[in-house]
This record gives C-alpha cells, structure tokens and sequence, in this order.
C-alpha cells in the first residue's frame, strides 16, 4: 500500500499548480479567524458572558462567510475531479468530504444557539462556544492534510488540461 499511496504523491516536494496553490492560499487568512475563535470560545467557556458571547457570534459569521465559498470550490470542483481517479466514497476526498460536514455541522449547532442567545444560560453558552473549539481543532487538522497529503496528491493525479480547468471553475465560485 506505502508504494501506492507514494505513486500518487510523488517524491519530494511539490510545486502545486494555480488552482491548488490558490486553495492552499486561502488557507492562513481562514487560519487566523480560526485562532481568533478558539481563543473567545475559551474565554465564554471559562466566564459565559452575553458580550462575550455576541461577539462570538458576530466573529462566527464573518468567518463562515469566508469559509463557505472555500469549502464550495473545494467541494464542487477539487473533489469531483479527484473521484474521478479515487472513486467515489472512498480515500482521502471521502474524509475531506466528512470533516467538512463535521465542522460545518458544530457551526450550525453553534448558529441555531446563538439564535437564543438572549434566553441561554451561562452553562449552554459555555456548551455552544464548545462547539466552535470543535469546529477549530477539526479544521486546523484539516487544512494541514489537504496541505501535506490531498493537494500533492491532485497535483500528481490531475492533467495539465484538468488542472487548467480546475482553475478556471474555481474562479468561478
């Protein structure tokens, strides 16, 4: 299985190409926001505070406005072009397809309890600011495997032309 998995990666490091480089790219700004929310969901797990939370919300959404058309590039393009090789609910776009549905899910559980804020008690602010911790360490993990692992595997799998159209699409979204 180690050469197999080798054949796909390649040796070495490896000079991803536009598409790939720009979804990599976007991963430190995303990064950044996800640090700034792990270190207040900390604070209202330790003191649950309305202010506190609030802000937490505010920050939550800006965050999943950058997040989402990502996560759609990645999804509708990367993906789709990768099952063509890996197949489909399989390997490694299987799993980046589970930890998407996975932080997403802890955001929205997060969302709907910000809807409520102002009836929460300080335990259900800590429990929902939790969730956001979640969503961050599932995350960070993440985009450090598409970095190190599904990246240079699609530079390696995909054709010149496939990645020119990669590319292109992802502009698109």
């Amino acid at each position: 299985m180690e050469g197999c998995m080798s054949a796909m990666m390649g040796n070495g490091p490896v000079i991803l190409s536009k598409g790939l480089k720009q979804l990599k790219e976007e991963h430190p700004p995303l990064l950044n926001m996800l640090e700034e929310l792990l270190q207040l969901s900390l604070k209202v797990e330790e003191v649950p505070d309305k202010v506190l939370f609030k802000e937490l919300i505010v920050k939550v959404q800006t965050f999943t406005q950058e997040l989402d058309p990502h996560s759609e590039r990645e999804e509708r393009v990367l993906f789709r072009m990768m099952e063509q090789y890996m197949g489909i609910g399989t390997g490694p776009v299987a799993v980046m397809e589970y930890e998407h549905d996975q932080a997403k899910g802890y955001i929205e559980a997060y969302m709907e309890a910000a809807e409520k804020c102002e009836n929460l008690t300080e335990q259900e602010m800590a429990y929902n600011a939790g969730l956001i911790k979640n969503a961050y360490y599932i995350l960070t993990e993440h985009f450090a495997k598409e970095e190190n692992v599904l990246f240079p595997m699609a530079e390696n799998l995909l054709s010149k032309e496939e990645k020119e159209e990669l590319y292109k699409r992802i502009k698109e979204i």
